[in-house]
């Protein structure tokens, strides 16, 4: 019963944001906004719903380790595993704007959560909790990447050819946009509970099920979006898919989950947010130091092999 519950909440959530996505959009360019900002705000946070979703709905159910480690796992997921598997389908070219911006930002990100995520090292105190302010403090970071992107993006910058927004009559956006709201709520409330009941039933803690299970089913869009790019010659995509997740699953997932609860970390340790780090870094060092901007199937491999321990690692602890 709990299997069924975590994978049909999966798939509302999956179709709940797909819905929600293209009723917004259609609605959007009804109104003539700019495609280019349909596609930064709607379509970006359409990707990274399922992970909204969760965490927000682990918070609101005191699931603190669940909220913190779907993001923290869906990250390290992202970099190890997505850009592992990608590469081994096919090398994947980093340009120099990635390399010198977007991933030391994606790093950044990590330390800035490895910061707030340290009260008992940095201030004494009792416990770690990613308090209210620390939310506010990331949906702060999440505003000024918001910019930079638009920044960036901008028509003058804007060189790649724009994705065709579905025209739908308004009734038909209006039902969608309802519908996927309500997969989205239902579906990330089933997929908490059939977690947390897992975790319970095998007594395994719920930070493992977040950094793991939750993780990987949540990341499921990226990585189907990644290997699909591959295999039509564009495994590119799967660096700014993965770097663009990463950011906005900190910055705004987190930063929303811990400004409406404070999230108290029980189960996730420096470890955890280490690791996350560090999977930034080599993901730099590689595009910095080996193969010309390339990540091949060797370094690939490597990225895998990574996540494999990590995984084996937190099984272990068990």
């Amino acid at each position: 019963m709990d299997i069924l519950l975590l994978i049909g909440g999966l798939l509302l959530i999956l179709i709940g944001a797909n819905c929600l996505t293209d009723g917004a959009a259609s609605v959007a360019k009804r109104f003539r906004i700019p495609s280019i900002v349909i596609g930064l705000t709607i379509v970006a946070f359409g990707t990274s719903a399922p992970e909204l979703t969760v965490s927000v709905s682990s918070a609101l159910k005191g699931s603190a380790d669940i909220a913190v480690g779907n993001v923290v796992g869906s990250n390290i997921f992202n970099t190890l595993m997505i850009v592992g598997c990608t590469a081994l389908f096919a090398p994947i070219v980093i340009t120099r704007n990635t390399l010198r911006k977007e991933i030391p930002l994606c790093i950044l990100s990590s330390i800035v959560l490895l910061i707030c995520a340290n009260d008992v090292f940095l201030n004494k105190a009792s416990s770690n909790i990613l308090s209210i302010s620390d939310g506010l403090i990331l949906l702060c970071f999440f505003t000024i990447f918001l910019g930079y992107t638009f920044a960036i993006a901008s028509p003058t910058n804007n060189t790649q050819p724009e994705e065709e927004i579905k025209s739908l009559p308004m009734w038909k956006s209006v039902l969608f946009i309802l519908g996927g709201l309500a997969g989205l709520i239902f579906g990330g409330q089933w997929f908490v509970e059939g977690a947390s009941n897992i975790a319970r039933h095998l007594g395994v803690s719920e930070s493992v099920i977040g950094l793991t299970l939750v993780a990987g089913g949540t990341s499921l869009p990226e990585l189907a979006t990644s290997i699909v790019a591959a295999l039509k010659k564009n495994p590119e995509i799967a660096i700014g898919n993965v770097i663009g997740s990463n950011l906005f699953n900190i910055f705004f997932v987190l930063g929303c989950s811990a400004s409406i609860t404070p999230l108290r970390l029980t189960g996730i340790n420096n470890f955890d947010l280490f690791t996350l780090v560090g999977s930034g870094i080599l993901l730099w060092f590689f595009g910095l130091f080996f193969a010309k901007r390339t990540i091949t199937r060797i370094e690939g491999s490597i990225l895998v092999l990574c996540y494999i321990a990590y995984t084996t690692y937190l099984i272990y602890q068990i």
